[in-house]
């Protein structure tokens, strides 16, 4: 599946009539989003390295999505120039709160959406790295490829946990994503319209998960990072990382590859199972004395759980085929103009909107 970087409706490419019928390309918009929850301390270090101006960009837009902050993370974002606001009630997560960056992006007439840290973890010097694969047409999904061996405050815990994601990732999505938690990354319009995420913990692996069963073509290429500035706010603890990553790895197993999960889950009981009643069948026949009912009891519970993943298996592959129809009908409400109202459900309003009812405060009653 392919979809051409100017994708949104209503827009045309121009001509201009001359000899060689040069064909002008539309603008590209490119918006720079960053979750944020009490960031006002480390954001306008990380403001100060996002670029203004990119080669083939016509336009560059800086997003915050302050995740209901406690500080003044909103102050600092306005006072650093900061172009969009998607500001939450209350914390929701930094999965809700990277699918409403988007969502807002989107309402904004973004063509490419590039989404980084607020702790500047990430070297903002390589956005045009990031960039230039769908800038080429040659990727739709492009993710920040860490150098994970080099950097110093990763325990090696941390670093085979994030080997053994990116291979489960790689596995159930079909992709060669070698750095899947990396939240580093460039998303063409098209894929910011179709991927949604259910995991509440993070976005990282569901939304490739979601981009590479969709046939979006998905990239890496290998980008820089600063040194720590603060301790992760996503890992509080190895112990509770270890606990939501094999929580976050075992759902995308469930909801992604039903059919292959519950089929291998089934094949241990039904092995066993089988066993049993051929030595059953065996003492039967043989004619044992005792009836070897515990034997046969055990076999047919065993042949039962079995069977019972593998109808599993079937139903969820039922429901995957489901799913994908879903995604098909929600891209194309999304793409036809029901992005914004996506958004205004969840509480993301466009600069414009949010224009209109300021003026609309502001008019005297009659």
């Amino acid at each position: 599946m392919h979809f051409p970087l100017d994708s949104r409706a209503g827009r045309t490419v121009a001509t201009v009539a001359s000899p060689t019928s040069i064909r002008l390309r539309p603008p590209v918009k490119l918006i720079i989003q960053i979750p944020c929850y009490n960031e006002e301390e480390a954001l306008p270090e990380a403001l100060s390295h996002l670029p203004r101006e990119l080669p083939g960009i016509d336009k560059v837009e800086w997003l915050i999505i302050n995740d209901g902050s406690k500080d003044r993370t909103v102050e600092v974002a306005k006072a650093h120039g900061v172009d969009h606001i998607v500001d939450l009630p209350v914390n929701m997560g930094l999965a809700h709160g990277f699918m409403a960056g988007l969502h807002r992006a989107i309402a904004e007439g973004a063509d490419i959406i590039v989404n980084t840290d607020a702790d500047n973890q990430y070297n903002a010097a390589d956005i045009p790295l990031l960039i230039q694969p769908i800038l080429n047409r040659e990727a739709q999904f492009v993710i920040g490829d860490r150098p994970i061996p080099d950097i110093a405050h990763f325990s090696a815990t941390k670093r085979f946990l994030q080997r053994f994601g990116s291979r489960v990732v790689q596995i159930v999505s079909r992709t060669n994503i070698n750095d899947a938690p990396s939240g580093f990354r460039a998303l063409h319009r098209d894929v910011a319209l179709r991927i949604n995420v259910f995991d509440s913990y993070t976005y990282t692996l569901e939304s490739i998960i979601q981009a590479g069963l969709s046939d979006f073509r998905i990239v890496s290429v290998p980008i820089r990072v600063n040194g720590e500035t603060r301790p992760s706010r996503l890992v509080k603890s190895i112990r509770d990382y270890v606990r939501r990553s094999i929580s976050s790895i075992l759902k995308a197993f469930f909801v992604y590859k039903p059919g292959k999960t519950f089929f291998l889950l089934g094949l241990l009981p039904a092995f066993l199972g089988t066993l049993l009643m051929l030595r059953w069948l065996v003492l039967y026949f043989g004619g044992t004395e005792r009836a070897h009912v515990p034997s046969l009891v055990a076999a047919a519970v065993l042949l039962i759980g079995a069977l019972i993943f593998w109808v599993a298996g079937l139903l969820g592959e039922l429901f995957a085929i489901n799913r994908r129809l879903l995604q098909d009908v929600q891209y194309m409400l999304r793409k036809q103009g029901g992005a914004g109202d996506i958004g205004s459900r969840l509480g993301v309003r466009t600069t414009q909107e949010q224009a209109s009812d300021r003026a609309g405060s502001r008019e005297p009653h009659p």
